[in-house]
């Protein structure tokens, strides 16, 4: 077997890609190559079985077994207590091939793109020291709101799906840096995305996207959003959708636009819970609130004069719209909108 490897002068690598494997047994593998072997490589062979034999490898923080024919992992692979990096792609691989105990590994980076899954194995959502989860190229549907748990993760590749919206749950993974849905057919952004302060890379191209939510701008460490190929366009539009305010709505208006002091004792307890959801109206040339009734503005933001995006926000009525507004120095745009600084968002990828 060892004539055919490809082995590093410490021996902590063991190479046998591109061998056109259809069967492996590493059982005559020397007892001290299988303890100081840290890496093993198996990509583009034509393995069906995952072979039970890598598992002796005690000390194993790498395996790459991509591009091969693989439908299910064996339970042996828990045994593998040092794995830290599992590389799958291109297999025929699903959520039901991995054992029900996976997900109490310790790994923490994930690859099986290119394979067949149409949901998020749970055991996945079990890892609780992944960083690095890639699953691109399959078939997925949907991304699963447990996605929360993996409060390690900062890497989350989802490219090339069938997902059509993203959870506000994923708003949770608060140390998330890189977040890749391009290629899917989603067609709205969650403003609770605001929430993911690490945010470095938003990969949106190629979706049904045709607004992003204003909130998106206090996004202030992300340095690239990709959205080409996706109908955002390029003239100023509106969306004056409108239901009038009722009667409980405008008495809570008046309340909080002219500052009415009240106590708790004053109301029953569900007005005065009612009140304290107003939201301020953004016009900055404006003292109105709003509570539930409010007009949907689809507006371009100018990043530095260079990029027109369409941002979604919203304003108490129709009266706070103006005929010029495609200006971008508009009564109801707030200085922050005017121009997004070059040094927070270095690349907008439109075309």
């Amino acid at each position: 077997m060892e004539l055919f490897a490809t082995v590093d002068q410490e021996g902590c690598i063991l190479d046998m890609s591109h061998l056109n494997l259809e069967s492996l047994n590493l059982d005559t593998v020397g007892d001290e190559r299988r303890r100081v072997t840290q890496q093993l490589y198996l990509y583009n062979n034509r393995l069906t079985v995952f072979p039970a034999s890598v598992c002796l490898f005690s000390k194993l923080e790498v395996l790459d077994i991509s591009n091969n024919g693989l439908t299910v992992l064996c339970e042996d692979i828990q045994r593998l207590s040092n794995l830290k990096t599992l590389i799958a792609k291109n297999n025929r691989l699903n959520e039901f091939s991995f054992p029900k105990e996976f997900g109490s590994m310790q790994i923490d980076t994930l690859n099986f793109s290119g394979n067949m899954f149409e949901e998020v194995p749970t055991q996945f959502l079990k890892l609780q020291r992944l960083k690095y989860l890639s699953l691109g190229g399959n078939r997925l549907k949907a991304i699963p709101a447990d996605i929360e748990n993996i409060t390690s993760l900062e890497m989350l590749y989802l490219g090339g799906n069938l997902i059509i919206s993203i959870p506000p749950e994923l708003a949770n993974l608060r140390g998330l840096r890189y977040l890749v849905l391009c290629d899917n057919r989603i067609q709205s952004v969650p403003p609770q995305l605001t929430r993911l302060y690490s945010l470095r890379c938003l990969s949106l191209h190629n979706n049904l996207l045709t607004y992003l939510p204003r909130e998106i701008l206090s996004l202030v460490h992300l340095q690239e959003l990709s959205l080409r190929g996706n109908p955002l366009v390029v003239r100023f539009i509106k969306d004056m959708t409108y239901d009038p305010p009722s009667l409980l709505e405008l008495a809570g208006r008046t309340i909080k636009s002219r500052n009415l002091h009240y106590l708790p004792n004053d109301l029953p307890g569900n007005l005065v819970q009612y009140l304290d959801l107003a939201s301020k109206c953004p016009n900055p040339k404006c003292t109105g609130v709003y509570f539930d009734s409010c007009v949907r503005h689809i507006k371009f933001v100018d990043f530095c004069g260079k990029y027109r995006i369409p941002f979604m926000h919203y304003l108490c009525s129709p009266e706070c719209t103006s005929p010029c507004s495609s200006n971008p120095q508009s009564d109801t745009e707030s200085e922050d909108e005017r121009c997004v600084s070059a040094d927070r968002l270095q690349r907008v990828l439109l075309g």
